[in-house]
């Protein structure tokens, strides 16, 4: 039986702004980080205590999908806290906080335009 969502990707241009990005800004931290064919490397983030993993990789002929939006969303306590604590630190939000009758969210980018939605759990 399936138990889990082991990793994510998320398609980048540059591996090492991405890495300072994601570990720097986010607060993320680096579970594996090894070569992984000509020039790339396979790099595997840690979110948290969470078992899902994120890894900046793209594979040969994904270039298209570098600064696309990320079908997906990534959940905080609070958003509100979370989206002072990551402008502080320089994370460009698209959409600030907005209530919904479902819950509460926020938008931002990383360095390549990869867009995505934090939300509460």
């Amino acid at each position: 039986m399936i138990t889990m969502v082991k990793f994510v990707g998320i398609p980048v241009s540059d591996q090492d702004r991405a890495l300072k990005f994601y570990t720097e800004q986010l607060g993320f931290e680096i579970a594996t980080d090894q070569p992984m064919g000509p020039g790339q490397r396979w790099i595997e983030l840690r979110i948290a205590h969470s078992q899902t993993r994120v890894v900046l990789f793209t594979p040969d002929g994904h270039e298209d999908r570098i600064g696309t939006f990320f079908n997906g969303s990534l959940a905080c306590d609070n958003v509100e806290a979370t989206h002072r604590q990551l402008s502080a630190r320089g994370v460009e939000f698209v959409e600030p906080p907005t209530r919904q009758p479902w819950g509460t969210f926020a938008k931002f980018r990383d360095p390549d335009g990869n867009t995505f939605v934090l939300s509460s759990s």
